[in-house]
């Protein structure tokens, strides 16, 4: 018989562990990734979602709920199977809400399916803030708090910028190659996140993306 209860992830599991995580936001989940690595966790974030994780996520995942719950769930499950990934040193990172909307039962969802597919011995981590779950090797303290801020922060005015300046550059590609520039340059000052360098980014990136040339349409 299956064992019916949540496995939590251990200290242990920090140490041999792979965790995957879904891809819901490539731009802040590239930086989220940066982050856990460089507090002692070994995150991969998944790829870009394709046709076989969707049925995979219908496989496992009533059409009733939410699309973005069969995507997340199906990008896991994909993984998993894929035989990339030793089932015994890999967990499951999933962000949880603790609020009405689906997202809160993302948890449930993955964990569900990993019963039917006779995966259940592999860890699924909530990460949250407000005390849903109890995980040893996941300690959510100020040093996480403020690289998780500060990514996000990162995250949201890039993709503002990249959305706002793309469209209209005179030089095919300009764009992509400033978000490439900073996309490099963020992850290495995550390993320090220290408020100087976050506030002095925030202005630089924004002043660089406003010199981008563009067209007056």
């Amino acid at each position: 018989a299956r064992n019916e209860a949540r496995v939590p992830f251990t200290k242990k599991h920090k140490k041999t562990h792979t965790i995957l995580g879904p891809q819901m936001a490539p731009i802040h989940f590239d930086l989220y990734e940066e982050g856990f690595r460089h507090m002692g966790y070994k995150v991969d974030i998944l790829p870009v979602v394709d046709h076989k994780a969707i049925n995979e996520g219908l496989t496992y995942v009533n059409n009733d709920a939410c699309y973005p719950s069969i995507l997340v769930t199906g990008q896991i499950m994909e993984a998993l199977k894929s035989g990339k990934y030793d089932l015994d040193n890999t967990s499951v990172f999933i962000s949880q809400t603790g609020g009405g909307c689906r997202a809160s039962n993302y948890a449930g969802f993955i964990r569900k399916a990993l019963k039917d597919a006779d995966m259940d011995q592999v860890p699924v981590v909530s990460i949250n803030a407000s005390g849903l779950e109890g995980n040893p090797g996941l300690k959510i303290g100020p040093a996480f708090i403020s690289k998780f801020i500060m990514a996000t922060v990162y995250g949201d005015l890039l993709m503002k910028l990249i959305n706002a300046t793309r469209p209209y550059e005179v030089e095919s590609g300009a764009t992509d190659a400033l978000y490439e520039k900073w996309r490099v340059k963020l992850k290495k000052s995550l390993r320090f996140g220290d408020v100087f360098s976050y506030r002095k980014n925030l202005m630089q990136i924004a002043k660089e993306f406003a010199s981008i040339e563009t067209k007056n349409i």
